[in-house]
């Protein structure tokens, strides 16, 4: 795990921070970038994403599918946590919290911005950072690589239709064109320049691949970060006037993560999977592919809207949340006695 990815929350918050002390200082600029978009798409947040999607992208094998018969229960636990409870129960959380909890803390229209958010990042399952956490919990690669490569086939024609449902029975009126275009942009054409990207580089052997992934690593940090500090100069002044924002959103965020983490847990050891096995699907049915949710909130609902910030916020809280599940799986590594070597 690189010092990017450890010190991941710590990068963050001081982007939170650099953008809150410019969008104060030079306002003018931040409307500058605001005012260039296209379509709906702001044409400086599209390159960032680019560069922070593009190289995750690049890690995906999608021949690695043909193994999907392999140890299925493993994958099957997956996709019922990613795609048939996760995003159901994190768009509950949000009308509970913002709609009843802290309905006298926010206003209705903002308050359906933050359930907005909080929804893309349910309906968006985790693709590149759960290849570290399947790492930190000695997990199988090669299993992880295949549960990876299967959601992302299944995000391209399940991202839209659960977002707009669960945005519609939320009374958020959902944009559906825009939404469309926002899949095409940032999963469709991505996940083709990586797959035709790495089909390329591996023909010329696999070590020039993995060069290629470290090489673009850095920059997949610049673009989250310097999205972040954009998000942040748009919000400053929601931010400096109401700073408890940031707490209210982390609090269900928090309660999602470790409950979904708890729902796959259990599970893994219901049905005796393996603990390589268990851990990477706990991992990646609990993290979010928080880039993408970004990138359709802004272009949903704005940079400078609410939704745009509670996905900001998932950033915010995910890695450290992350890393004390993977202690914990690791502390719980004897929970799992059954042989790893077994095809379960």
């Amino acid at each position: 795990m690189g010092i990017f990815e450890r010190y991941l929350s710590l990068w963050v918050a001081i982007s939170i921070a650099l953008g809150v002390i410019l969008g104060t200082l030079i306002p003018g600029f931040f409307a500058a970038v605001a005012a260039l978009e296209v379509a709906h798409v702001n044409l400086v947040v599209a390159v960032l994403i680019w560069l922070m999607i593009y190289p995750m992208m690049v890690q995906v094998d999608f021949a690695a599918i043909g193994d999907v018969g392999k140890k299925p229960k493993g994958l099957i636990l997956t996709l019922v946590v990613n795609w048939l409870i996760k995003p159901f129960t994190m768009a509950a959380l949000g009308w509970l919290f913002f709609r009843v909890l802290f309905v006298d803390l926010v206003d209705p229209t903002t308050a359906g911005e933050y359930i907005a958010g909080m929804i893309l990042l349910g309906v968006a399952p985790c693709t590149a950072m759960v290849f570290v956490w399947s790492q930190l919990t000695k997990g199988d690669p090669n299993y992880t690589l295949v549960q990876v490569s299967v959601n992302d086939v299944i995000m391209i024609v399940a991202f839209a239709p659960i977002t707009g449902f669960l945005l519609g029975v939320n009374d958020i009126s959902v944009p559906w064109e825009t939404l469309l275009i926002s899949v095409a942009l940032y999963v469709v054409l991505p996940l083709i320049a990586g797959a035709i990207t790495r089909r390329q580089l591996d023909d010329s052997g696999h070590e020039r691949l993995e060069a290629w992934v470290q090489r673009l690593k850095p920059w997949s940090m610049i673009g989250l970060l310097s999205t972040v500090v954009l998000l942040f100069g748009f919000q400053a002044e929601t931010l400096l006037t109401q700073p408890l924002v940031i707490v209210l959103i982390a609090i269900p965020l928090l309660i999602q993560t470790y409950g979904i983490f708890a729902i796959t847990y259990v599970a893994a050891l219901k049905i005796r999977l393996p603990h390589n096995i268990a851990a990477p699907a706990c991992m990646i049915g609990t993290s979010n592919f928080f880039e993408l949710a970004v990138a359709v909130a802004i272009s949903l609902f704005g940079l400078h809207s609410g939704a745009a910030l509670a996905t900001v916020v998932g950033v915010l809280v995910e890695v450290p949340v992350m890393l004390s599940l993977v202690w914990f799986a690791n502390r719980t590594r004897h929970w799992f006695s059954h042989d790893e070597s077994v095809n379960d």
